[in-house]
């Protein structure tokens, strides 16, 4: 397995934001990570990512324990993340933006520009790439942070919310952004709350709730499962259905 967490818990004085909570994404794998607001997903997603140590468990990358290792680390083993709330550097350029995170594998300022740039290809952000970063739009600032992360060179990248905020037309366009990603050999888990993006993406979906894992399948199967109709969707939706 590429990551494993075993027995993750993550504990705030007496409260448990996450609790016990374990995972194994294989290589290649593209993995949707969903629940409700308040389940507990994105402190777990932040154990994960080396953002927030966990109070107990253990969290293994091809074979290294990561549990307390500090982000640098994380970087450095391949594990790259985005954020919600995208972190641009406001007033550097697209490609400046991008160059500081080919810096991690590309020391020197020519090889990180050449990484750069081949990434803006990638993302669609090339013909912006002199621009400054504040003048982005959302989609523009979404996809800048998705660039930035690529250009590290990840073997394994979180997307927190990547999509949200998104128009129909831009969830279908970076949609097939995050497909070259997945097709570049990168190991993607998503956290997501458009569950047409989580259908569209996803191989397997793991749900959240109370800071616990209840249920893990096919997303068209876990869409039906009972524990997860009552937690992520409402009790109501499974009134009307039933």
């Amino acid at each position: 397995m590429l990551l494993e967490a075993k027995n993750v818990s993550r504990q705030f004085g007496a409260f448990f934001a996450v609790r016990d909570a374990s995972l194994s994404i294989a290589q290649g794998e593209i993995v949707g990570l969903i629940g409700p607001n308040g389940a507990g997903k994105s402190t777990f997603f932040n154990c994960l990512a080396g953002d927030m140590p966990p109070s107990a468990g253990q969290v293994i990358f091809d074979g290294q324990d990561v549990t307390f290792a500090p982000p640098e680390t994380h970087a450095l083993a391949g594990i790259g993340r985005t954020f919600q709330l995208p972190a641009t550097f406001e007033d550097m350029t697209v490609l400046e933006n991008v160059m500081v995170g080919a810096y991690l594998r590309h020391p020197h300022r020519n090889a990180a520009r050449d990484r750069a740039m081949e990434v803006l290809e990638i993302t669609e952000l090339k013909d912006l790439a002199m621009q400054r970063a504040r003048t982005l739009g959302t989609p523009g600032r979404k996809r800048l942070e998705i660039a930035r992360v690529l250009a590290t060179s990840p073997r394994l990248m979180f997307l927190d919310e990547a999509l949200a905020g998104l128009t129909p037309s831009e969830v279908q366009r970076a949609i097939g952004l995050v497909r070259r990603i997945h097709g570049m050999g990168i190991t993607l888990v998503i956290v997501e709350h458009i569950m047409e993006v989580i259908m569209a993406l996803t191989e397997r979906v793991i749900v959240f709730n109370q800071g616990r894992v209840i249920a893990q399948g096919k997303p068209a199967d876990v869409v039906k499962d009972t524990q997860v109709i009552e937690a992520y969707l409402g009790s109501g939706r499974r009134k009307r259905r039933a």
